[in-house]
């Protein structure tokens, strides 16, 4: 939403009594506002010991979720919740890493869970298995924004993530026939008009 100077001029001449309690109200009603402001102003934590506990918030909750493999409809539920965790770690931290490597590491924490996976029924699990491929897919995206300094780091969770999608011949599979090349899983061969592939393939009914 654009204001007008006109707008900025006249909250500008509102005394700092009013501009307080107009801030406060915002604040009560935009959560992750709130928290974003506590971390820049407050927090003594850095962007990097938020992302590595959520990195232990992440694994201890994908441990949880696992339990309930069998059932695939809550469980889906409840990698998502914890998918919004992340992202409300990166709004509050403008944490561009993390929203790349934090994803990352869910998928490989869900595929730690390979066994019990592989153990479900194909129809069943087809939604997650799709989720899968799609994080990944985003993750690539944004690794190509982020400084070439983190590649090395991105470039070693790919590596993990593509070990153990190539252990889960119906994953695998899935990869393949959704279009996504084996070889985007290193960095320096994603290729620069990324996203107009990915459109493309989206395009053709395919990612959905």
């Amino acid at each position: 939403m654009e204001y007008s100077k006109e707008f900025k001029a006249a909250l500008s001449q509102l005394s700092n009594i009013e501009k307080d309690r107009l801030i406060f109200r915002l604040l009560k009603k935009d959560k992750i506002l709130s928290k974003k402001l506590y971390f820049e102003l407050i927090d003594e934590e850095t962007t990097d010991q938020k992302r590595d506990q959520m990195e232990e918030i992440v694994k201890e909750k994908v441990e949880y979720a696992a339990k309930y493999i069998s059932n695939q409809k809550y469980f889906v539920v409840l990698i998502r919740k914890i998918s919004a965790e992340i992202t409300e770690h990166v709004k509050v931290t403008t944490d561009k890493f993390g929203d790349v490597s934090l994803n990352l590491f869910l998928i490989n924490q869900i595929l730690e869970y390979n066994d019990k996976l592989s153990r479900q029924r194909f129809n069943d699990i087809y939604k997650l298995y799709l989720y899968i491929i799609n994080k990944i897919v985003k993750a690539l995206a944004l690794t190509k924004k982020l400084d070439e300094d983190y590649w090395m780091e991105i470039d070693q969770l790919l590596s993990t993530v593509y070990e153990k999608v190539t252990n889960n011949i119906y994953l695998e599979k899935l990869f393949i026939n959704n279009g996504i090349d084996f070889n985007w899983f290193n960095v320096e061969r994603i290729p620069d008009h990324f996203d107009l592939i990915i459109k493309d393939i989206k395009s053709q009914g395919f990612l959905k």
